[in-house]
């Protein structure tokens, strides 16, 4: 005697809804991104001081200048880059033994090349905090140009 056996369904994995329901997250996705707007360089105002008159110079340095423009300057010498800064700021320690520094920015410099300088200070060997800095105002350019 045979019997017979009913025929199984595979039961298999509904893709059709599947697929519906990606679509409607990608379009929810889609309608609710904002995108973000690239940022700008944050603006980073150096700290002055007003100069006060004196009438006696207590120690005679050297300026290590840094224009707006980036370029450097080591009293009468120009720097090429700021990567050789070191070698030259080395040279300079063993031309004048015990002569001090003191940098000269100007307000506008951009904030990367005065870190690059306070580096190159560093790998040269002489300690950031002997070397005061100056900051020269817009106004103090114009007026020393005249």
């Amino acid at each position: 005697m045979r019997f017979e056996h009913p025929v199984r369904k595979s039961r298999g994995v509904p893709v059709v809804p599947m697929i519906d329901l990606l679509f409607v997250i990608l379009i929810f996705l889609v309608v609710s991104t904002t995108f973000k707007k690239p940022r700008s360089v944050l603006p980073i105002e150096l700290p002055t001081v007003k100069e006060v008159s004196g009438s006696s110079v207590i120690d005679v340095r050297s300026i290590l200048a840094l224009d707006k423009e980036g370029k450097i300057t080591l009293d009468a010498v120009s720097v090429p880059d700021v990567e050789l800064l070191d070698s030259y700021l080395k040279a300079f320690s063993k031309e004048n033994p015990g002569r001090k520094l003191e940098l000269e920015a100007d307000k506008q410099v951009p904030l990367e090349k005065l870190l690059g300088v306070w580096d190159a200070l560093t790998r040269a060997g002489i300690p950031i905090k002997d070397v005061p800095a100056r900051i020269r105002l817009p106004q103090d350019a114009d007026s020393s140009s005249k």
